[in-house]
Order: C-alpha cells, then structure tokens, then sequence
C-alpha cells in the first residue's frame, strides 16, 4: 500500500514507490555514494563514523556529519535524542581471541517520540541505503542511551 493511501503528506508520498518488498521514499545524494565508497575501503584503523539525515526539501538522504577517532560514547552524544538519523561506524574491533576486524556498522536511530512523518522517510530510505553502502551489519536503536560499546561489542559477537 502506497503512503499516499495511508493519508501521509504528498511530499512524503510523491516519491512512493514500492522495490522487492520495501517502500522507498527518499534517494541517496551522489555524493553521499561517493563518501560511502570511498569510507568503505578507508585504511585507516581507527574508530570512524559517518551520520546521515533525510533532506526533506531535496527528498534526499545527504550527509550530516563526519568524525575521525570516535568511540561509541562519543558517538552516541552527537545524535538527537528526538530525531531519527542513519550512521555508518567503522568500529575497531577485538574478538575474544584476540583477533582485531574492522567492520561496517550501520545504525538506525530512531528515537521514541518522532513526528510519524518523519518515522516515515527514514524507515522508508533505510533499506535504499544499506543497499546502497553494501553493509551487513545492519542495527537499529530506539534511544540514544542504547548505544554503548557493551552493547555494539554484543551486537558484533553473532558475527565472528
């Protein structure tokens, strides 16, 4: 069902369109790809992260924000507490064998408490955008206090 049949905004349904099972609302900046492409392959062995926003106006997913040598706490704090955002984390990782990964993250946050239009776009965007970044490690948070690097560590142990 279309989310103009759902009695959504037009400027959230305009864009409506339905792809393997997934509404899709807003597209992906061409330069937010390129970012996303070049993070992927980044050498370098530190925390890092990339946070994302839906543009309303623009219909786009369009970058936020960037950050070198960030841990999870730090991480945490620069989200909103009312509004959702999208964050690729490139997290160092040391498994229990002492073993250290460097894997992509993705983070969808999505406070308790949003406007439902808002709820709308990014839960809309958010599989158009995992796509896009080619990410496996796909998480969601529905506060900002969940994200913490016990609870990060825990999510990473399924994937050994």
């Amino acid at each position: 069902m279309c989310s103009r049949e759902k009695g959504f905004p037009p400027y959230v349904a305009r864009r409506c369109k339905v792809q393997s099972d997934s509404l899709v609302v807003c597209e992906v900046d061409p330069e937010l790809k390129e970012k996303l492409k070049k993070f992927r392959f980044r050498k370098e062995t530190d925390n890092a992260a990339i946070i994302m926003k839906v543009d309303k106006d623009r219909q786009m997913v369009v970058l936020e924000e960037e950050f070198q040598n960030i841990s999870p706490d730090e991480l945490k704090m620069e989200l909103p507490e009312r509004q959702p955002r999208f964050v690729v984390y490139s997290y160092r990782y040391v498994h229990e064998d002492g073993r250290v990964s460097y894997p992509l993250c993705f983070i969808f946050s999505s406070p308790v408490g949003c406007k439902p239009e808002q709820q709308m776009m990014y839960a809309g965007s958010k599989n158009r955008l995992v796509q896009t970044a080619e990410l496996t490690k796909v998480f969601e948070i529905r506060t900002t206090d969940d994200l913490t690097e016990t609870w990060l560590q825990e999510k990473l142990s399924f994937f050994r």
